[in-house]
């Protein structure tokens, strides 16, 4: 006889949400009670919440839009960063190439992320113009070092997407921070990757992204080109 084990606190938040989306009590679109709500409503922690709705989140039942209040905008126009950049700057009429520079294991490079003295996987890479080949960011993405990731390493990201690669995995934000500022000169190593000129200001962005249970899941860091890219705030 198989042994029965009992519903945990976010298995049962996850199967009662579950439950009102597929009936139709939440609609497509809808906007679930927030974090303190959930808490409130099932008298459980914010991890069993954050947990409970990592669960859905994996099934493809909800996704969470991390940093909701601030957007990054191309143009004036808001990035859907659900979407991803390269399509969401598509459907704005803009073509956009990406190139990785690297993909690889090393111990933690930037800070301050909340990963000091981690391994991590570290991809960096270029997004830009592909009529004029000009790039308009830099980004340098870190996730902390799992045995998996070897073949990583050696087959690349699926679809060239490291969210994707990640979500294939099992691993999903749905948490996070995100820091803006005006970096007030580009230092001469990153404009001889960007093909830009030293002592450009760039906007910097800076993003923690964490699981249900708090576990950091993505550290990304981009220098962006602030004739083009801005920060949308909403309140």
């Amino acid at each position: 006889m198989s042994e029965v084990f009992p519903e945990t606190k976010p298995e049962r938040i996850a199967r009662l949400l579950e439950a009102e989306i597929r009936s139709g009590v939440l609609q497509d679109g809808d906007a679930l009670s927030s974090e303190s709500a959930l808490v409130e409503r099932f008298s459980v922690s914010r991890s069993s919440v954050r947990k409970g709705l990592a669960i859905l989140a994996t099934k493809g039942l909800i996704r969470k839009r991390v940093g909701l209040g601030s957007f990054v905008t191309f143009g004036g126009s808001v990035i859907d960063n659900e979407r991803g950049w390269s399509l969401a700057l598509s459907d704005a009429g803009v073509s956009m190439g990406a190139r990785i520079l690297k993909i690889s294991r090393l111990a933690m490079d930037l800070a301050p992320s909340g990963l000091e003295g981690e391994d991590v996987l570290a991809v960096d890479r270029i997004r830009f113009r592909e009529e004029t080949g000009a790039a308009v960011t830099l980004e340098r993405a870190r996730v902390p070092w799992r045995p998996d990731f070897d073949q990583i390493l050696t087959d690349g990201l699926e679809a060239g997407s490291l969210s994707r690669t990640l979500e294939s995995r099992g691993i999903v934000a749905v948490s996070g921070e995100e820091w803006a500022n005006v970096l007030p000169a580009l230092s001469p190593e990153d404009a001889a990757i960007m093909g830009r000129a030293a002592g450009e200001p760039m906007l910097r962005l800076r993003r923690l992204t964490r699981t249900g249970d708090g576990a950091p899941v993505e550290y990304v860091e981009s220098l962006l080109d602030p004739g083009l890219f801005g920060l949308h705030m909403e309140f």
